[in-house]
Parts: C-alpha cells; structure tokens; sequence
C-alpha cells in the first residue's frame, strides 16, 4: 500500500489542504493519504491552537473523504521533527510505502530541516506546486543537492514505488487559500465552546 504523508499544523486545515491531496492521490498513484497535525512546528514562533480543535476541524474540512485520514500520530509517538516521525513510522509499520508531500513553499526552505538529507534518503518526496514558490523551489539547495535523483512530472505515478532517494515535483491547478490568511481575518481559531450558566 502506498501512503502519502502531509504533515503541518493545520492551523486551521481549508479546501486547498484537501485539493492539494486529492491532486497527490491521483499524481501520485497513492492509496490512502495522511495528515500528520503536528503539536508544534519548530520553524514558527508563535504555537498553533489547540490540537483537538485542530484535529476536529481537519476532519470536517476532509468531509468524510475515506482515502484522506487525520491523525495525531506524531503526538503520539513524542516526535518534534518529520526525521523521527518518518523512522518511527517506518519501523511502526514496515509493509507501507510511505511518501512524503510538501509544497514547493517547503522544498524552498527544506535545507532548514533538521537532517533534510535524511529524510530524502527515508521515504519517496512529491512536491506540489503552490503559487509563487516554483522558481525558488528548483533553485533551492535541497532541489540542487539532489537533482540527479528527480523524476521527471510525467513519471509521478512511479513515485511511491521508486527507492529513495527519489523526489518529484509536479504542478497542480493553483488555489490560494491559506491558513495565514484565515488566522488574519479572524476566522481562526473559533472560540472555544461555552458552558452552561
């Protein structure tokens, strides 16, 4: 079974989360696909909101789709960074062919990752287009270091059988819905429920 992976904050999760899994699903050629709500991301400042309410929305932003699965496994495991969530689930779960997706926002800025060339020696990487990253993307150190093991768009849906390290970048229609954007507006997060008097 081949599984992509999608993790983030999700803080709040929106239709472009969902549209850009559904294009991984089909570029990809994946069975199922998960979204890893992570307690915190490292990289950012400032922590997301609450995880149960993170988890709750990403699950009725999915609207029952049942390849999509919402999981809190990271927190579960005790895992801060995408290397050890990757080896544990690795090790958890070793008939799975996990792939790991991200947008080409974060292969821009991967060389920050703690042990990055890890990662791409772990799992399959498929990398989805998002507005106002491609160029920065193919130009990244990451995208550089490990050029010679890209496959080519037109050969994505070999992606999650290919042996690592192996990466591919694909574009999708664009959507510029943003978790940022939402928080900004005052959308996010929603208040928390209040009680009885």
């Amino acid at each position: 079974m081949a599984v992509g992976l999608l993790g983030g904050s999700f803080d709040p999760a929106h239709p472009g989360h969902v549209h850009v899994s559904r294009a991984a699903l089909a570029r990809f050629a994946l069975d199922r696909l998960w979204w890893l709500v992570s307690p915190g991301n490292p990289l950012k400042p400032r922590g997301p909101a609450p995880l149960a309410r993170r988890i709750d929305r990403a699950r009725a932003v999915i609207a029952g789709d049942p390849r999509i699965a919402v999981t809190d496994i990271e927190a579960r495991l005790g895992t801060r960074y995408t290397a050890e969530t990757l080896s544990a689930l690795l090790h958890r779960y070793p008939g799975i062919r996990f792939v790991w997706l991200m947008g080409a926002d974060n292969l821009a800025d991967f060389h920050r990752w703690q042990d990055w060339r890890g990662i791409m020696g772990m799992v399959p990487v498929g990398i989805l287009a998002r507005p106002g990253q491609r160029i920065s993307a193919r130009r990244s150190v990451a995208a550089r270091t490990f050029a010679p093991f890209r496959l080519p768009a037109p050969a994505s849906r070999l992606l999650a059988r290919s042996d690592p390290p192996v990466w591919c970048f694909v574009n999708i229609p664009m959507r510029d819905d943003s978790s940022t954007a939402l928080r900004r507006g005052g959308v996010w997060p929603p208040a928390p429920p209040q009680g009885r008097p």
